[in-house]
């Protein structure tokens, strides 16, 4: 079976194997109410990677913060805007050096647990691999998957 073009949309292609379904649970899919075509293909075969996943939506561009939160379980990962069927854009998703709102501290004692006024942040450290620090208790995220807020 083939993945059928797109008119309208966002195709996120180079998700590393086998994340593709926690890219759509970041994009709130199928949860999300929608009504257009989503294609998802796993372990496709890539020179490049070996196996890669692809998620295609249509009539659906990428708000920052979704595109901010792949990038921290897919960080080479390719965002292409279609119209009219054509690519209008492609780009790498890139780690921003901070990122608010988006992971929840593991530290039950953080004063970003404790409700106050305030919103989670971290600072992103890319060593090999991808580490996330708490700018309040200093704590690094043990698990990126469950830390991140759906």
């Amino acid at each position: 079976m083939k993945i059928t073009p797109i008119s309208n949309g966002t195709a996120i292609d180079h998700i590393p194997g086998g994340l593709a379904l926690k890219v759509c649970r970041i994009l709130d899919i199928p949860e999300a109410e929608t009504h257009s075509s989503i294609s998802i293909a796993m372990y496709v075969s890539s020179k490049k990677m070996g196996f890669k996943d692809l998620v295609k939506i249509e009539d659906r561009e990428l708000k920052r913060k979704e595109v901010d939160k792949i990038a921290l379980i897919a960080p080479n990962a390719t965002i292409i805007i279609i119209k009219d069927t054509e690519v209008t854009k492609k780009m790498q998703v890139s780690l921003p050096k901070k990122v608010m709102e988006i992971v929840k501290c593991s530290n039950p004692n953080c004063i970003s647990n404790k409700n106050e006024p305030i919103v989670s942040e971290f600072s992103v450290e890319n060593g090999s691999e991808i580490k996330l620090k708490c700018v309040y208790c200093e704590r690094f995220v043990e698990d990126m998957m469950e830390s991140i807020v759906w």
